[in-house]
């Protein structure tokens, strides 16, 4: 498969700062149709401002972020969730005063061209626990419901591409191989996910593709596979 001429997001040198601090240093990489791309590093290598920067949440100082050819560097991030891309963050964000019902609807919008549909029973599917608290409000659940409820309402929104940001931090075994699960049909159904996994057994598992991100730039691009047998890389890059 040829990555460029058949990319869905292009980010092309993409550069940002949080004031003067600089972080991203020309990050670029492409994400296709149907894959599971992570982004794998040590805390601090860049993963999480990368997709705040696709998301609008940062401005870029410079560079390209292309949605099907579309420009979306310096767009206001309703305008690029809209567009197609959504994003569950790190912190979850739940709306507490609000039932898992009503925050589910929160995130519903009219589908892009080519995107799947998602709905609410598919939601329940894979996750039986938020059914069950349907009528709870989000801010009293635990912080794996909290996970699960985030990750089905950025759905709902019937993305092209879906940016998940640790979504297995603190979670039980048992959610953890519920969300594994999930992203994988997600790729399934024809949504393209780019993952932040602290978990390297996680992330190896579910991607197709695996970016290592070294001081604000991608240091290795390739297959699960090969970056496993590289263990000069596993120890200069991701062993803590």
């Amino acid at each position: 498969m040829n990555a460029v001429s058949e990319s869905l997001l292009s980010i092309e040198a993409l550069h940002a700062h949080y004031g003067k601090s600089h972080i991203l240093h020309g990050v670029s990489f492409q994400v296709v149709r149907n894959e599971v791309i992570s982004l794998l590093g040590r805390n601090g290598s860049g993963r999480s401002t990368t997709m705040k920067s696709i998301m609008g949440l940062v401005r870029p100082s410079s560079g390209h972020i292309r949605l099907q050819g579309r420009e979306l560097a310096g767009a206001r991030p309703y305008a690029i969730c809209r567009a197609g891309i959504a994003y569950v963050p790190e912190e979850r964000e739940v709306f507490a005063n609000l039932t898992v019902d009503e925050n589910l609807r929160m995130g519903e919008q009219p589908a892009v061209t080519g995107a799947y549909q998602w709905t609410v029973e598919k939601m329940f599917d894979y996750f039986p626990r938020l059914k069950e608290r349907r009528n709870t409000k989000a801010g009293s659940m635990s912080g794996g419901e909290q996970q699960m409820l985030t990750i089905c309402r950025s759905l709902l929104g019937n993305p092209l591409v879906i940016l998940i940001d640790e979504p297995t931090e603190g979670l039980a075994p048992k959610i953890v191989t519920q969300v594994g699960e999930c992203i994988k049909d997600m790729r399934e159904k024809g949504v393209s996910v780019v993952l932040v996994e602290q978990k390297l057994a996680i992330a190896l598992k579910v991607s197709t593709r695996v970016c290592v991100m070294g001081h604000g730039n991608i240091v290795f691009e390739g297959t699960p596979e090969e970056l496993a047998s590289d263990k000069q890389l596993l120890t200069e890059w991701l062993a803590v």
